[in-house]
């Protein structure tokens, strides 16, 4: 490799260049370079902008080593999310685990429908690493919530991700299986459930079938089961007039408005993400209904 300007080392250029190859086998050119650079903002303490055009600088042999490791981590596809332990969504950072799904951009669109009405009380199931329910309550200081999950470790990264953003005390969190001993109603009720289907699930990229896990990607089957269980609770906890929002998968739209439909909501529909997709279905509990 070469050295450095100074004399010393080696330079962050030539570091990029001798590993850029390898990588772009397992993650594709342009996505290699940019984990590189993810991967250099995070082992040096660099802002983006400097490791952009930081390519002379001589980066120091603990650097050099730190990201030899990540970069032996990624070839073994390892999520670039887990190597770093952070991952953005909805303009935060938010830790990430073996335990957690990574927080994915087409989810925002969720948060974006979810914040376009006022809500006080949120109920946010299987929430992972909480990036909704925090996101949620962290753009709405007044409102209050509870986020569930089975995954006892997905818990506690959820708990670290609300106190890391300030929501911890209006936002209760507890393991439950879906309604299990969830109690009470609220007027935002949201989930990203485990939606592909056995066969999608065994196309899936090895970061994704080999570290992320299998619960809460997939239910089996036809990918419906836990729409088919969260539209059953809804009659006993959605409030009059609040709303349920879930993200769907590629072709789920119209069997999970159906289940909406059958759950007595009304306003049924279906909002595409980023990408032009369909990704959320939405719906409101029509005034006046409750078992109260």
């Amino acid at each position: 490799m070469a050295e450095a300007r100074d004399g010393g080392g080696v330079t962050l250029a030539a570091w990029m260049a001798h590993v850029r190859g390898p990588l772009a086998e397992v993650a594709g050119g342009d996505v290699a370079a940019r984990e590189l650079r993810l991967m250099v903002a995070k082992a040096a303490g660099w802002s983006g902008a400097r490791v952009s055009v930081a390519g002379g600088e001589s980066l120091p042999g603990a650097v050099v080593e730190a990201l030899e490791a990540m970069v032996a981590r990624r070839m073994r596809r390892e999520p670039l999310a887990q190597i770093l332990g952070d991952w953005p969504f909805y303009g935060r950072s938010f830790r990430v685990t073996r335990d957690t799904l990574t927080p994915r951009p087409d989810t925002e669109t969720l948060v974006d429908l979810a914040l376009a009405a006022p809500f006080d009380r949120l109920l946010d199931l299987g929430t992972g690493t909480g990036a909704i329910a925090v996101s949620l309550l962290a753009e709405r200081a007044g409102a209050t919530g509870v986020a569930s999950d089975i995954s006892e470790a997905a818990l506690a990264v959820a708990a670290e991700n609300a106190a890391r953003h300030g929501v911890a005390g209006r936002l209760e969190l507890m393991r439950a299986d879906w309604w299990q001993g969830i109690t009470g109603r609220y007027d935002l009720i949201v989930s990203n459930p485990p939606y592909v289907t056995e066969a999608e699930y065994a196309g899936l990229a090895p970061e994704i079938t080999e570290w992320e896990p299998r619960g809460a990607l997939t239910p089996g089957g036809d990918g419906l089961a836990a729409y088919r269980v969260i539209a059953a609770g809804l009659a006993a906890h959605l409030a009059p007039g609040g709303r349920c929002l879930v993200e769907i998968g590629e072709g789920q739209g119209e069997a999970v408005s159906a289940l909406f439909f059958a759950a007595g909501l009304d306003a049924v529909a279906v909002h595409p993400d980023i990408n032009g997709k369909p990704r959320v279905v939405s719906g409101a509990m029509p005034m006046g209904n409750s078992r109260d």
